[in-house]
């Protein structure tokens, strides 16, 4: 069976900068995967190349097998590939619940009225029914982020791609978010989840990537990862201990 979301040597340049050299990255379905890497590794820009929003220079994008390298972004929404963003931002003179089904709408490509049971149940899986009509920009931080994710859920994702969620959390809020994503990805949804908090991803993930230099460093058993001489010197900025 072919990975459900393929990157296959992907390279990437903007100007002098090599953000990508020839990476390839593979998800299988049901599989929850972590990428860690410094600031400026070009974590962000291979989840702009899945999903459509950034070109690659060179290499392939496959999805259940099929090249969808040259698909537009909304496109591969249909199919099943969303995102979140570093930073939420809501549409925030509208209530929750018309953020959710904006997203379930065009995101999903469903008329407006044929989403609206979908939508309660993904806010009452994202622990936002209780504030379905409040405007989403009165939220808290954790609640907009909550709202981030119910936005992606609502076009009923196959693959998930989380981009630094837990930044900017307190230690009890970043467990619910983690419970959260948990809940997500035993629902059914495949995951890729970018972070800097690192026991988030120790605490969700199967598999855990290091991207520097434009490279995949390091990848494997999560905990096995994280303490590896490389690891640690590069991303963690401690000497290696050989």
């Amino acid at each position: 069976m072919a990975p459900l979301l393929s990157l296959e040597k992907i390279s990437k340049r903007f100007g002098a900068v090599v953000v990508a050299e020839g990476i390839d990255l593979v998800l299988g379905e049901g599989e929850a995967l972590g990428i860690i890497g410094p600031n400026g590794a070009g974590k962000t820009t291979l989840f702009g190349i899945a999903t459509g929003t950034v070109a690659p220079d060179s290499g392939r994008v496959l999805f259940s097998g099929e090249d969808i390298t040259r698909l537009k972004p909304e496109r591969r929404c249909r199919l099943g590939i969303a995102r979140s963003f570093q930073i939420p931002q809501p549409f925030g003179g509208m209530t929750v619940f018309e953020n959710v089904v904006v997203a379930a709408a065009f995101g999903g490509g469903h008329s407006e009225q044929h989403v609206y049971a979908g939508c309660i149940d993904v806010l009452e899986q994202c622990g936002l029914a209780d504030k379905a009509n409040r405007a989403a920009g009165t939220l808290t931080l954790l609640d907009r982020k909550r709202l981030e994710l119910a936005r992606v859920l609502a076009t009923n994702p196959k693959v998930l791609l989380l981009d630094e969620v837990a930044g900017g959390l307190t230690e009890h809020e970043c467990a619910a978010l983690v419970t959260l994503v948990k809940n997500i990805h035993r629902g059914g949804v495949s995951v890729i989840w970018i972070e800097h908090i690192v026991h988030a991803l120790l605490a969700t993930v199967d598999r855990l990537a290091v991207l520097h230099g434009g490279a995949i460093i390091a990848q494997g058993d999560p905990h096995t990862v994280i303490r590896s001489p490389a690891v640690n010197e590069i991303y963690m900025g401690m000497p290696a201990d050989v």
